[in-house]
């Protein structure tokens, strides 16, 4: 069982690893796998901006990287009210995330909200899609 607000602390504590020297906006992710392991992410600027990497996808590919492959809970927190995943990341969170899994989107422990993959991106486009081609 997660415990989410231990969790969500423990990424709001994680925001200081953030290298955002452009924006000076922090986000940190928590990915927690089907097999309970727990995996951390930050936003990763680059002074030419394309190249930046989201905290989302950083914590994504810390858990894909170690050889895990399905999320089932993402919290993520930024540095002002309510911080939602972009286009990319919940993309990417679908590609790893069933239709069962929680994002959760935290201001602190005590103010969040929890959505589905279907809640953030209704209708999208999976490996499901693909293998039915």
């Amino acid at each position: 069982m997660v415990n989410v607000e231990q969790l969500i602390k423990k990424a709001i504590e994680n925001k200081k690893n953030s290298y955002s020297p452009y924006s000076k906006f922090r986000v940190s992710a928590v990915v927690v796998t089907d097999t309970g392991k727990v995996f951390y992410g930050v936003n990763i600027e680059n002074a030419s901006y394309s190249p930046t990497i989201c905290a989302e996808r950083s914590a994504i590919s810390a858990a894909i990287s170690s050889g895990e492959r399905k999320i089932d809970t993402i919290i993520i927190t930024g540095d002002s009210g309510y911080t939602y995943p972009c286009g990319v990341c919940r993309q990417v969170i679908r590609e790893f995330m069933d239709k069962d899994g929680k994002i959760i989107i935290a201001k602190d422990e005590n103010d969040y909200k929890i959505f589905s993959i279907d809640d953030l991106l209704p209708n999208s486009f999976s490996k499901e899609d693909v293998e039915n081609v």
